[in-house]
């Protein structure tokens, strides 16, 4: 290693997360490098991979797409590091930008990923360092399946066909998470878990609009028309994101189920209330009548003067409250 790179620790971050993968099928090398001046890919026979992570090294990005002669349309790209899922077709390359989904901490994440191609080199730029493609590498390097026997359209495919694998793992860590929203047994009629269940309705809605753009980004891909480059591989992930998005569809309509389902359980709930309420003052509203009617202060209520006139308007009272409450029993209000 050289001086310089140990004398700037951008650079030495820069070389430490920088690799280039060259390979045919007879084949096969890695290299890393302490010179940005070494980081050629575009002029060397067979398929040229290089990998960076981190878009903080804008210089150095910048240096490389000059060097080797790539459209200056990239510097503009390469130095933003909020895309959407959009492909950008180019004089004999493209340019591919993709949102990474995570499910870390029980919350979805997001990662930025460029990608830039032709028939014989892919330049993958990573946001964070970590690897989704470590089983790319070790194919490569193992010369196990076809990949080595592949252009570098194949070699793209993968890449996105791991992507569509992440995105997949994160979905079912959410809903297993999702699991006990959807479970009859388990939901409760409260705020509180109206709220958790509105929650897991929202990530899978950032995840499925993630991958409805996702979709959209691989539709542009399959209508790219450059020399050497096929195309037909990304029809196969496409599929697999389109079943990602009508699993989505129907756990978003089980979810919508368990909210009105609460609903529900509070309207029957309000409802019973409500019935017990009217059943005691159906009862109550006569006895009151007649409290209220021998309560009065007149001197001239015959009643007042009969000597069991007291036990009388009880017994009345009484009979009134029987016939209610068996007249409710037998229309079966409770």
């Amino acid at each position: 290693m050289t001086n310089i790179k140990y004398a700037n620790p951008d650079l030495l971050d820069f070389f430490e997360n920088t690799s280039l993968i060259e390979y045919s099928k007879e084949n096969y090398s890695r290299k890393q490098f302490d010179n940005i001046d070494d980081v050629f890919f575009n002029e060397i026979n067979g398929v040229n991979w290089l990998n960076i992570y981190g878009f903080n090294h804008k210089k150095q990005i910048k240096e490389i797409i000059e060097k080797n002669n790539l459209d200056e349309f990239l510097i503009n790209i390469t130095q933003d590091t909020n895309h959407r899922n959009k492909v950008i077709e180019l004089e004999d390359s493209l340019c591919l930008t993709l949102k990474i989904l995570i499910f870390e901490d029980q919350e979805l994440q997001f990662e930025q990923m460029i990608f830039i191609a032709s028939p014989n080199y892919v330049w993958s730029i990573q946001e964070k360092v970590g690897d989704y493609f470590e089983e790319i590498r070790t194919r490569i390097r193992e010369n196990r399946g076809i990949i080595r026997k592949r252009n570098a359209d194949y070699l793209l495919y993968r890449l996105i066909e791991t992507i569509i694998d992440n995105y997949s793992m994160s979905l079912e860590k959410l809903l297993q998470k999702n699991k006990e929203l959807i479970d009859l047994e388990n939901i409760k009629p409260d705020p509180q878990f109206a709220i958790t269940v509105e929650s897991g309705k929202q990530d899978l809605f950032k995840m499925k609009k993630a991958l409805v753009s996702l979709r959209e980004a691989i539709s542009g891909l399959e209508k790219l028309d450059i020399d050497n480059f096929s195309t037909h591989y990304f029809s196969e992930v496409k599929e697999q994101a389109s079943f990602m998005i009508d699993d989505i569809d129907f756990n978003l309509q089980q979810l919508e189920s368990s909210i009105n389902l609460i609903f529900n359980i509070q309207s029957h709930q309000l409802n019973q209330v409500m019935k017990t309420l009217t059943v005691f003052s159906v009862i109550f509203i006569p006895l009151t009548f007649l409290a209220g009617v021998y309560g009065m202060n007149f001197k001239n209520i015959p009643e007042l003067e009969t000597q069991y006139g007291y036990f009388v308007i009880w017994g009345v009272m009484v009979l009134i409250a029987i016939l209610a409450v068996s007249y409710f029993r037998r229309k079966k209000w409770f």
